[in-house]
């Protein structure tokens, strides 16, 4: 018995992968010794659990070998051609073997790609795909999906020998413009036409905006400013935009230190309240039929090796119940894009975040939480990817970054002196976005837009101040941030929270969420670092949006607010702060919020986000309707 049960277990060890062997013949020695002196009974336990242990690491890539991951992926070739449109890859643990492409779970034909090292080259033909995820397979390995739009919206960024500073200290493209046509021009004749006349190139676009995307011929910024003069007393011009954003500024800044009762920071908003009552009230096959939502998620990247993420490699769409992440991998798993995404989609238990639209994954009509920012070319770029994104159905946009103006103040009268930008690329930035926001009213007025308030204690609802927060439209919900007070009082209190010291306020401000949560890891178990600030914050309330959107897809954004006001907690009192020129922390509480009652307790304060009521809110708003 004891020589079989040996020669059994060797045999099984054989199967698995190289990078494994010596810890699975440790194992094999350990059991054959504990069968030796403990008798043979022991051995099927022991030998289960190795062999589920050891086929669990065996679809995982050995000791040694590299993961298959896209890092990169970008509009490239002709960027005005629409018919055939081609992305360059980067994409690491790619060997000379034979590997595929898919497109939507379709394998790309061959002559449609060039391989060289770790570049791939895809072609795809309009005509005969539609946008969606993308991978490798190679060694029955999967590389995690990226989102490819065809919809045509893309601008290039400045390297670094195409920017310098300007009178401001702020990084500037040099040779980079953008211009917004007037609609009652053909965009791409005139931007044609424009380029002759000036001696330039058209080499980027975002046509639903009628933008295109000019290269200069100019050496400096003297040259630049000059040509952009002329270029801006076109009749046809509507504006100039001037790229200042460098590759990684758009996301908001934020601070580490975390608050006391970290394991409480998402009670403030009956987080786990929420998913709870989703689970219970919303089964499937139930009296309300859920619509699965998209999110778009304006970050550069996910880390797909941290645990959070580490389930969503290949295609994540054979399960049609649960959520999916698309996101190019990033190097490290404390970035900002994995953050911001983790509060959507983190895997449970695993150390990091927990994200919520992942929670409700048992009875769910599956999340894509589509993670993109077109190109590292700021905000231009930020308003392409979110554009390529409303056309591909995605219903919620997720923006946790903005930019305030050059000279802008805080609540205390200081100059604020982060994220900041010149007049000119201000004014060029706020044309850009009140044509992003129009177009969204006319061709996608279901379509909603969560922005964080900002990290400057400054004023969120200010057009002389910052950006796109200042935006008065249905279409876009401002998120400020709060975290734990030191109360020992219930939830529901005021007091239970306070308003985080560096998040932007005033009236402008739709309602507050907790502002710091823990990040992810590459340690499976481990607790990740501290982040704090309203970017965090954002897609606690974006996540909710698209559960209720998934509840009732009919929701207008009017309705969404109405119904998240309602549901609201309460935080701070009339007397714990003082308003600055008659602001607040959020716009108050009025008593059409509160079903008309005069003297009731809320009337006057700020909002905090409460997921748990805002729900059930919405089911029945829905059980009304019907």
């Amino acid at each position: 018995m004891f020589h079989s049960a040996n020669t059994f277990m060797l045999r099984a060890a054989n199967r698995i992968p190289i990078g494994l062997n010596a810890i699975v013949l440790n194992a094999v020695w350990s059991m054959s010794m504990t069968v030796k002196y403990c008798g043979a009974g022991r051995l099927v336990a022991a030998l289960t659990l190795v062999l589920i242990a050891t086929s669990a690491a065996a679809e995982q890539p050995s000791q040694g070998e590299q993961p298959l991951r896209v890092e990169q992926l970008q509009r490239c070739g002709n960027l005005l051609a629409m018919d055939i449109q081609e992305f360059c890859l980067r994409v690491s643990g790619l060997d000379d073997t034979d590997f595929q492409v898919k497109l939507n779970g379709t394998p790309l034909h061959a002559e449609g790609l060039d391989h060289d090292g770790d570049r791939v080259r895809v072609r795809i033909n309009s005509a005969d795909a539609q946008s969606g995820p993308l991978w490798f397979e190679q060694h029955e390995q999967s590389s995690n999906p990226v989102w490819v739009s065809l919809r045509g919206s893309h601008v290039l960024a400045a390297t670094d020998q195409e920017t310098a500073k300007n009178m401001d200290d702020i990084t500037t493209y040099v040779d980079l413009i953008s211009l917004i046509i007037e609609e009652d021009y053909d965009g791409a004749e005139e931007a044609q036409r424009l380029a002759e006349k000036y001696g330039a190139e058209v080499v980027g676009m975002i046509p639903p905006l009628n933008t295109y995307q000019l290269r200069l011929p100019v050496d400096n910024l003297e040259e630049r400013d000059a040509l952009v003069l002329r270029l801006g007393s076109e009749v046809s011009i509507d504006a100039v935009v001037v790229e200042e954003s460098g590759a990684e500024e758009t996301a908001e800044s934020e601070a580490n230190n975390l608050p006391n009762a970290d394991d409480q920071r998402w009670a403030s908003n009956r987080f786990l309240d929420a998913v709870n009552y989703y689970q219970r009230r919303l089964p499937q096959n139930g009296d309300i039929e859920t619509q699965p939502i998209r999110i778009g998620v304006i970050e550069r990247e996910v880390d797909f090796d941290s645990p959070d993420f580490a389930d969503y490699l290949g295609d994540c769409r054979k399960d049609s119940s649960r959520t999916c992440v698309y996101a190019r991998d990033a190097a490290t798993p404390d970035g900002h894009g994995t953050t911001v995404a983790g509060v959507l989609a983190a895997a449970w238990n695993e150390g990091g975040n927990s994200g919520f639209l992942r929670g409700l994954d048992e009875v769910g009509p599956g999340f894509d939480v589509i993670v993109d920012r077109n190109s590292d070319a700021g905000i231009t770029a930020n308003v392409a990817a979110s554009v390529n994104l409303v056309e591909d159905g995605v219903r919620v946009l997720n923006w946790s970054w903005g930019i305030h103006r050059v000279g802008a103040t805080d609540i205390n009268g200081d100059e604020v002196d982060s994220l900041v930008r010149s007049g000119i690329a201000m004014s060029g930035y706020e044309e850009l976005l009140e044509e992003f926001f129009l177009w969204l009213r006319r061709e996608h007025p279901d379509v909603v837009v969560v922005n964080s308030a900002g990290n400057a204690s400054s004023f969120s609802g200010s057009d002389d101040y910052r950006l796109p927060s200042s935006f008065v439209t249905e279409q876009l919900f401002v998120v400020g941030g709060h975290e734990r007070s030191d109360e020992d009082v219930p939830v529901e209190d005021p007091r239970y929270v306070i308003k985080r010291e560096a998040s932007n306020i005033d009236m402008r401000v739709d309602i507050t969420a907790a502002a710091c949560v823990r990040g992810s890891s590459l340690i499976e178990g481990e607790q990740g670092e501290a982040h704090c600030g309203t970017s965090y914050a954002t897609p606690l309330v974006a996540g909710l949006l698209a559960a209720m959107m998934s509840i009732d897809p009919e929701l207008t954004p009017a309705q969404l607010r109405i119904l998240l006001r309602r549901g609201a907690m309460t935080i701070g009192e009339e007397y714990d702060f003082e308003p600055t020129d008659a602001d607040d922390l959020t716009a108050p509480i009025l008593p059409s919020e509160r079903a008309n009652d005069l003297n009731h307790p809320d009337i006057g304060l700020s909002a905090r986000l409460n997921m748990y009521k805002t729900l059930d809110l919405t089911v029945q708003s829905l059980e009304r309707d019907r």
